[in-house]
């Protein structure tokens, strides 16, 4: 079964709608494919013997505006862990702060974020 219309204007047919189900479906297939970009990503800032304590809590006041109280927990957790998770969110922004963190001496990576349901690894972390 056809339906014709007239020159310029649209006119659903069979195989419109058979053409349009697949197209949801195909859309719906790929919205279930995560890019590397959606999944979360952790900074992670090590510990090192070069950086004073009060310069690490520094960075993390300045580059992230984090409050004094947030910046000293993060530095100590560097200090007495050896590592700290200061921020997360999509892979190329975290890429981007561990550049920053870089060029204030620290040394970070990024890796992925875990599902520990830590509150960490969720999209947003610091400087949305």
């Amino acid at each position: 079964m056809t339906t014709t219309a007239a020159p310029g204007t649209c006119a659903a047919t069979d195989i419109g709608i058979k053409g349009e189900e697949r197209t949801d479906i195909a859309e719906q297939s790929s919205t279930d494919v995560l890019s590397a970009a959606d999944i979360p990503w952790n900074l992670v800032v090590w510990n090192d013997p070069v950086n004073l304590m009060s310069y690490v809590s520094y960075v993390f006041q300045s580059y992230f505006g984090y409050s004094e109280a947030k910046s000293n927990k993060l530095m100590l957790e560097v200090h007495r862990k050896g590592r700290s998770i200061v921020a997360y969110g999509g892979k190329e922004q975290v890429e981007q702060h561990a550049v920053a963190m870089h060029g204030y001496g620290l040394w970070a990576t990024v890796e992925k974020a875990s599902s520990s349901g830590d509150g960490r690894g969720r999209k947003g972390g610091a400087r949305g």
